[in-house]
C-alpha cells in the first residue's frame, strides 16, 4: 500500500468513527426523551403513545414557556361541568360558516384546529372565527397521521409552518393557542415544539365519529355515549361533506343547554387534572 492510499484509509476510519459517535448522540436523545409520554392510552383519545424520531435538520426542541405545559389538555377552563366544543380539518367555505352560525345561535365559543393551507386559502374565514371569539388551533400542514413515525425536523416543518400560515390569515395580531396532532399522533418531541411556540397540545375525549358520515342521530348518540370519558368533544368542519356534523352540532349543543353543561375553551397555562 502507498503512502497515500495509507493516508486515504486513515481519512475514512476517522470519518466513519465521528459519524458512529454522531449516531451514538441522537439515538441517546431519543431514549431519553420518549418515556416523557408514558405508556399507550386508549386510541383516539389524541394521547397516543410516541413512536418518533430524530432527523437531518431537527432543531432540539425548546423548553415550553414558563406556565404552558406540554402535556396533552383534556380539561375546561371554565370548570369540572363544562364541555370543549372543536372544530378539525377546516377553514371550509361551505362548511365552516354554518358551522359558525350554529355556534353563534347558542352562544358557544369553540376551538378551530385548521390545516396550514387551508387556513391560507381562506383566508376571510379565518378572520371570521377569530372575530367571533373562537381561538385557533394548529392542526398541522398535511394532517399526516403517520407524523409520530417521522423524523423531529418533518414535525417540526408540519406544526411550524402550519402556524405561520393560520396566523398570516387571521392577521391583526391574532395567535394559535393550541396544537393537536392529526389522528393523534403526538411525541413528546412535537409536544415540546408546541409548546415551546406558545400551543399548548390538545387532544380531545369524545370522538363523534361524524368524519365518517354515520348519520346526524349516530353521531349525536356518541356525545351522548361518551361525554362520561371526558369534557373535549371533536367535530369536523373540513374534508368533504359535512351536513350532518352541523345538524348534530346544533342538537348536541341544545342537548348541553338542557342537562345544565356549560361550555368553555381547553386548558392552556394550568397542567390538565384529568
Amino acid at each position: 500500500m502507498t503512502s497515500t492510499q495509507k493516508h486515504s484509509l486513515r481519512n475514512r476510519i476517522a470519518v466513519g468513527a465521528s459519524a458512529a459517535a454522531v449516531a451514538a448522540t441522537i439515538w441517546g436523545v431519543t431514549v431519553l426523551v420518549a418515556p416523557d409520554d408514558g405508556p399507550a392510552a386508549h386510541p383516539g383519545t389524541g394521547t397516543e403513545a410516541p413512536k418518533g424520531g430524530n432527523g437531518p435538520g431537527a432543531q432540539p426542541p425548546q423548553a415550553p414557556p414558563a406556565g404552558l405545559p406540554d402535556s396533552i389538555a383534556h380539561a375546561s377552563e371554565a370548570g369540572g361541568n363544562a364541555v370543549n366544543i372543536t372544530i378539525d380539518d377546516g377553514p371550509d367555505p361551505r362548511w365552516t360558516p354554518q358551522v359558525l352560525e350554529v355556534l353563534a345561535k347558542h352562544d358557544v365559543k369553540a376551538v378551530f384546529c385548521m390545516i396550514g393551507p387551508q387556513a391560507k386559502a381562506h383566508p376571510d374565514l379565518v378572520k371570521k372565527v377569530v372575530a367571533a371569539g373562537h381561538r385557533l388551533c394548529d392542526h398541522s400542514m398535511d394532517h399526516d397521521t403517520s407524523m409520530d413515525k417521522k423524523p423531529v425536523a418533518y414535525q417540526q416543518a408540519q406544526i411550524l409552518d402550519a402556524k405561520k400560515l393560520i396566523e398570516e390569515a387571521a392577521g391583526g395580531g391574532a395567535k394559535v393557542e393550541y396544537y393537536r396532532a392529526p389522528g393523534g399522533a403526538f411525541t413528546p418531541d412535537s409536544r415540546k415544539i408546541a409548546a415551546a411556540n406558545g400551543m399548548r397540545p390538545l387532544g380531545w375525549n369524545v370522538d363523534t365519529k361524524d368524519f365518517g358520515k354515520p348519520g346526524t342521530a349516530a353521531i349525536v348518540d356518541a356525545v351522548k355515549r361518551e361525554i362520561g370519558n371526558g369534557p373535549t368533544v371533536l367535530f369536523h368542519d373540513g374534508g368533504g361533506d359535512r351536513k350532518q356534523t352541523v345538524a348534530a352540532l346544533d342538537q348536541v349543543l341544545t342537548w348541553l343547554e338542557e342537562q345544565g353543561r356549560p361550555t368553555g375553551f381547553p386548558v392552556r397555562t394550568a397542567p390538565d387534572p384529568s
